[in-house]
């Protein structure tokens, strides 16, 4: 067999090594009920989220919609306008039910449009160091050092102290603390995935390296990129609501989940339960449900867990 066959054979083998490690993972992940009963619990939070409009009995962003007479009614209370609130009514007339639907799109659409980002930015930097290397990567990976020496909610606070609130003002506090995470990840998996037959192939087979990069290196560093990255997306929301909680994250005329929390937290001592609680409960839900999926997806992609072989 010629050089250039045995190359074209190696860079076949790579691909059909990604599809049945594909098909594989899916069958790992549905053998497991927690990581099942996750992701049908996410899946119906995203639905939700998407349907917020359409399903809410009421706009919580119309000021002028909300009448003040309606403000902490318990669940299950009429408003004015003839609607149930189902889960009753915070200090601003709101409806709960209604609040906690828009909030849920805000959490999820600031985590994963944040975490989108930084893994954009992360895997660039972390692919380019391992491929480049020198001084490139001296310099980067000393900088990535340097932003995760300090606290993550730290840096962002201080971030949107200069900034101000704001739904696209948290997503910039949110990328620039996250990408340091992933391009330190990326740039182990990707000096991993360089010692390995299918790259030496492709060099061999004179491929470019915007070739090697984006047809062969990085289809290979994206599953740990997507396990890492489904985790942090609950990171990203917890962080999201503590800054919210802590009054620096979204406007309070877009309320997220967080800021629902934060709204009902100076009401739990005098019997006002349950506007703190309901959004607090949507918010453990949701972070509760990434986690699942997201432990599950790193188990059966961890080379020590036994699932490679099953």
């Amino acid at each position: 067999m010629s050089h250039d066959a045995q190359n074209a054979m190696s860079l076949q083998t790579a691909r059909s090594r990604r599809t049945q490690a594909a098909a594989k993972l899916v069958r790992a992940f549905v053998t497991s009920p927690a990581a099942v009963f996750g992701g049908v619990l996410l899946l119906g939070f995203l639905v939700l989220a998407a349907l917020a409009p359409q399903l809410s009995p009421q706009n919580p962003y119309d000021l002028e919609a909300l009448d003040l007479m309606d403000n902490m009614l318990p669940p299950g209370s009429e408003l004015g306008t003839g609607v149930t609130a189902l889960l009753g009514t915070d200090d601003q007339g709101r409806d709960l039910l209604s609040a906690i639907l828009h909030g849920l799109r805000i959490s999820i659409v600031v985590g994963v449009i944040s975490v989108l980002i930084s893994c954009i930015i992360g895997a660039t930097v972390g692919i380019g160091c391992a491929y480049l290397g020198g001084w490139a990567d001296t310099i980067a990976m000393r900088i990535v050092d340097l932003q995760l020496a300090f606290p993550t909610i730290l840096i962002a606070l201080m971030l949107l102290s200069v900034f101000g609130r704001g739904v696209d003002n948290v997503i910039i506090a949110l990328v620039t603390v996250q990408w340091a995470y992933y391009a330190r990840m990326m740039r182990g998996v990707a000096l991993v995935e360089l010692q390995k037959e299918y790259v030496d192939a492709a060099i061999a087979f004179g491929a470019s390296r915007k070739r090697i990069v984006f047809r062969h290196l990085l289809p290979n560093c994206l599953p740990s990129l997507i396990v890492i990255a489904t985790i942090h997306i609950a990171n990203a929301i917890s962080l999201e609501a503590t800054m919210s909680f802590l009054g620096v994250g979204v406007p309070i005329t877009e309320p997220s989940l967080g800021l629902l929390i934060s709204n009902g937290f100076g009401y739990l001592l005098s019997g006002k339960y349950w506007i703190a609680m309901f959004p607090g409960i949507a918010l453990l839900l949701l972070v509760f449900s990434i986690n699942l999926v997201g432990d599950r997806l790193r188990d059966i992609t961890d080379p020590h867990s036994g699932f490679e072989g099953q």
